[in-house]
Formats: C-alpha cells, structure tokens, sequence
C-alpha cells in the first residue's frame, strides 16, 4: 500500500483485479465498517414506514397524496447516502482543511436565518424556505461544523509532535469558535439544537485530552448560561411553558402539555408487540402532533410495541457502539475528537428526542437520528457518517 489514502493491494495482477481486488484486505469494502453502515440504513427506512404511517392520513400537510413524505424521506435518505460516499471519498484529512470554509459557509447560512428569508415553523425561527415545499435548517450543519473546527483547533500541535495535550489557550480558542455559532442559535432561539452543540462541544473536550479544570469550567458556564438565559428571558414564552409542562404534566393537558400526554398514551397502547404497522389509533386519529418528525417514536412505540421501539434503541446502540471503537482504534488525534463529538451528538439527540415522548426529558422540538422526517438533519447525520468511515478506512490496516 503506498500511503494511509490507498485502497489498492500490492501483489496482485490484472487477473485478480475486479470483485477479488474490492473484497481484499487493503480494498474500500471490507475497510469500511459494516455494521455501523448497516445498522444506520435500517434506521432509515425503518423510519420511511413510521413517517409513512403517521402521515398517510394527514391531508392537510400530505397535499392529498399518501405517499407525499415516505417518498421525500426516502428521497433524503438517498442523498444522505451520496453525501457520506461523497465524504468518504474526500477523506476527513482533506475536509480538515477546508474547516475554515465549511465554518464560514454554516456560520452565513445559520445568520440568514435572522433575516427577512428567515421562516418560523413550529415556534422555531431557524429555517429558511427555498421553495417546492423544501426547506433547510442550518443549525443541523453546524453541529458538523463545530466538531470538525474544534477538531482541527485540538489537534494541530499533538497531531504535529508539539504537544501530548492541547493547552489552554488552544482550548480557549476552540471553544471561542463554538461559542459563536452557539449564540447565533440561540438567537433564533432554537434551543433544542444548542442543548445539542452543548453536549457535543463537552464530548470534544473529554476526547481531546483538555485538562478538567476546562470539562467543570464549561459544566459551570452551562449552569450559569441556563440560569442567565431564564431570568433575562431570552426564551420565548412557548419554550418556557414547555419546561414548566414537564415539571408538571398536568399544568395544561389541553394545550402545553398535549403533545406529551398524547405521546405517553401512544407509546403505553402498544403493549409488548404493538397494534400493527398502519393500525395505530392513536396515530390513524392524529392525535400526536409534529408525529414524523419529532414524535415520531411514538408511531413505533404505538404499531411496533416495546419489541419495535427497542429495537431501534438497539440500532442506535450498535451506531454508538461503532463509533466509538472508530474513535478508539484511530491513531491520530483529530479522528478520535471527530469520531467522538459525533458520538456525543448522536447519543444525546437520541436520549432527548426519545425521552420527550416518554415523558423523561422536556420537549425540545429535535429530530431522531436517522429515522425522522426532515431533509437538513437527514443530509447532516449522514455526512456525520461519511466521517466516522473515512477516519476507520484511513487508519492504518494493521490498527
């Protein structure tokens, strides 16, 4: 092999070129990691089914057609795929050095939001609507952006032989490039996606070897900030009646707490097998609002039982299980900060989003990885997974 970017295998002639070369040990195809690629697939068209149960009714948002969100969801499941071959063929070496564009064009795309082109959806003033019945969400890119710039700002000097450990200022400045985006989101405010980045940029830091004083010294912040960002009311007053929901589930069952209640009930119909894909009565009435983007766990908990919604729990354990041996095994620094940042991501995203259905966790409007409706997130985790096997099929084979 003549370098950590080849996927050709010395020794072998033209004879054994074809399917021998591609199944070899050195080739793409058995370095590429299998069971997180399988697993994250399964993820998605099972949630092609739960988008297509919870909307095949609704014909105020299907437009009369059926069929109108399974075949965009497969549609983004599509290009979510090209996207990671894309990111797997440009390598996560050759992105790291186009960090300062991918930040800057994220970064512009998250402030179009705050002006005239930005649109409301929800109670959320992050989308912008390009038309044909498509819209893009820029926060969902930045959580990509964040991890691959404080990667590139963590790992230069160690990566380099300068340095074991990035030092202080290299942490302040890492953290300096997260906070801006950060207090953009904010001001939207969609704070689901910041709780998100919040989570993400701790993940980054443990990852990096950053000495602890800076982990409890962002705990600290984190506190404070949340403090601050309630008794500044910076929040609006939707989001506000969202925590007080959940501290209290019977504060307004009619209004603020409906969407968990009618979660709850959802989930608690299906027994240990469920009611039967497309035979939810909950989901059939519509009952559950915003159910195939994000409740749409419930479709699962309420047609497929506590056997189908565990098992997409154990999908996404297997995604997390992977990506962190991805992170382990690499032998450079920034891999293993990418490969965990998307971890700390994933894994948080999923415990919110699954949580709210249930109760556990305050309604924060983010999607399920992989499984909920939306374009934007779809074409992020995606990419998220373009990189987590480029940094496995550029380690070293021997790793």
């Amino acid at each position: 092999m003549t370098g950590a970017n080849s996927f050709s295998v010395s020794g072998y002639g033209p004879q054994r070129a074809g399917w021998t070369r591609l199944f070899n040990r050195d080739s793409l195809a058995r370095r590429l990691d299998w069971p997180i690629m399988l697993s994250a697939t399964a993820l998605s068209l099972l949630g092609s089914l739960l988008v297509y149960s919870a909307t095949r009714n609704r014909i105020q948002i299907n437009h009369g057609d059926p069929y109108y969100f399974l075949v965009r969801h497969l549609m983004n499941t599509g290009i979510g795929l090209a996207l990671m071959i894309g990111t797997v063929w440009l390598g996560h070496r050759a992105l790291r050095n186009a960090v300062p564009m991918l930040y800057g064009l994220s970064l512009f795309g998250a402030l179009l939001v705050l002006t005239p082109l930005g649109a409301t959806i929800n109670g959320n003033r992050n989308w912008i609507v390009i038309g044909g019945g498509f819209s893009i969400q820029p926060s969902e890119f930045l959580k990509v952006t964040i991890i691959l710039g404080m990667a590139m700002l963590l790992a230069a000097r160690v990566d380099a032989g300068d340095k074991q450990y990035p030092d202080s200022r290299t942490v302040a400045h890492s953290l300096g490039l997260a906070a801006v985006p950060i207090m953009v989101v904010l001001m939207m405010p969609d704070l689901g996606s910041t709780m998100v980045m919040t989570v993400t940029i701790l993940g980054v830091l443990l990852a990096s070897g950053a000495s602890n004083r800076w982990i409890f010294g962002l705990l600290a912040v984190g506190v404070l900030g949340a403090i601050s960002v309630w008794r500044l009311h910076i929040l609006d007053q939707y989001q506000i009646n969202r925590f007080a929901a959940f501290a209290d589930p019977s504060l307004d069952p009619a209004g603020v707490g409906y969407n968990t209640n009618q979660a709850r009930i959802a989930i608690g119909s299906g027994g240990l097998t469920g009611s039967g894909l497309f035979h939810g009565a909950q989901t059939t009435g519509q009952f559950v609002p915003e159910q195939q983007t994000d409740f749409v766990f419930t479709v699962a908990g309420e047609e497929l039982g506590f056997v189908g919604a565990i098992l997409i729990i154990l999908l996404i354990g297997v995604v997390l299980w992977r990506a962190c041996r991805i992170a382990r095994e690499t032998t450079e620094l920034y891999g293993t900060i990418v490969a965990a940042g998307i971890v700390a991501w994933f894994a948080f995203q999923s415990f919110e989003n699954i949580g709210m259905t249930l109760g556990i966790m305050p309604v924060a409007g983010i999607p399920l990885p992989f499984v909920s409706y939306g374009g934007s997130s779809m074409f992020a985790v995606w990419v998220a997974m373009g990189l987590l096997q480029s940094i496995r099929v550029q380690r070293p084979v021997s790793a």
